[in-house]
């Protein structure tokens, strides 16, 4: 049996239902802001290929991270499953019929951060100055809610632990990328971003190469300092400080946060020796 054939219709239905209402309110979204963005290139540039409506232009990049976050849920949808231990996950468990609310509170979790994404082929204006920190910080604060839920109702899956991360990443990408173009950010902040990616890149390296690649050791830091970008990148989204007082903020917060991505390459590659920190 493939994993597609283990996952329940009436889960492809719901999966197909959230993903078309996240579509229909990104599209009220776009009509109650189309009275205030402005139709300017944006921050002065234009390729030639963006259109002229600063909605549509809202929209693209909008849809284009929501589409990307409904087809990862999608090819995933054979791990709405409880999570369980290496030895029960020989005899994979059959997945739940229901994505679950937790898995629904992540996907709105990726549809306002699809929204932050928006704002990247906009010029800043202040009628709407404000949105991009809205958006970003709830949906950092419902970061909080999805994991709870999953506890409270145990319904804590391999898809929601797969899509938690992916939103999260998500978030980590385009928030400091609309900030650094509403010059809210200075360009190197954007080392957060790419540290992930380069993360990933270099354990599917090891691995194509036949080199042993470990487990992430236990780490007391790794999830704080996750929400402390988080509550630094909503800040530096809302129009309060100028480029030269974040600046040095900046430095301070991004620092420890890319020694915790050195240092876990550097254990998950077998370099240092694994212990809690």
């Amino acid at each position: 049996m493939t994993a597609a054939d283990r996952v329940p219709r009436a889960l492809r239905r719901e999966w197909a239902a959230a993903v078309a209402l996240l579509a229909l309110s990104t599209l009220g979204g776009a009509a109650a802001l189309g009275p205030a963005l402005a139709p300017t290139d944006p921050i002065g540039i234009d390729f030639g290929v963006l259109p002229r409506s600063p909605t549509v232009r809202w929209l693209a990049a909008a849809f284009t991270v929501l589409a990307f976050e409904a087809t990862f849920t999608y090819r995933r949808l054979d791990a709405n499953r409880p999570e369980r231990s290496a030895e029960a996950a020989a005899t994979p468990a059959d997945a739940y019929a229901s994505l679950g609310l937790p898995n629904l509170v992540t996907l709105v979790r990726g549809a306002l951060f699809a929204g932050v994404a928006g704002f990247g082929l906009l010029a800043p204006t202040p009628a709407v100055a404000w949105a991009p920190a809205i958006l970003y910080g709830a949906g950092c604060a419902l970061d909080a809610v999805d994991g709870f839920l999953a506890r409270r109702r145990d319904r804590t899956t391999e898809l929601g632990a797969k899509l938690d991360l992916a939103i999260d990443t998500t978030g980590f990408l385009v928030a400091p990328v609309v900030a650094v173009l509403w010059g809210q950010l200075p360009v190197w902040y954007l080392s957060l971003s790419a540290a992930r990616y380069l993360f990933k890149l270099g354990r599917g390296l090891r691995r194509r190469r036949g080199k042993p690649v470990y487990d992430l050791p236990p780490s007391r830091l790794r999830r704080p300092l996750a929400g402390l970008q988080m509550a630094f990148i909503a800040f530096a989204l809302a129009p309060v400080l100028s480029l030269s007082a974040i600046r040095p903020l900046a430095a301070l917060v991004l620092a420890p946060s890319l020694a915790v991505f050195v240092r876990d390459y550097l254990a998950v590659s077998g370099r240092l020796p694994r212990g809690d920190d």
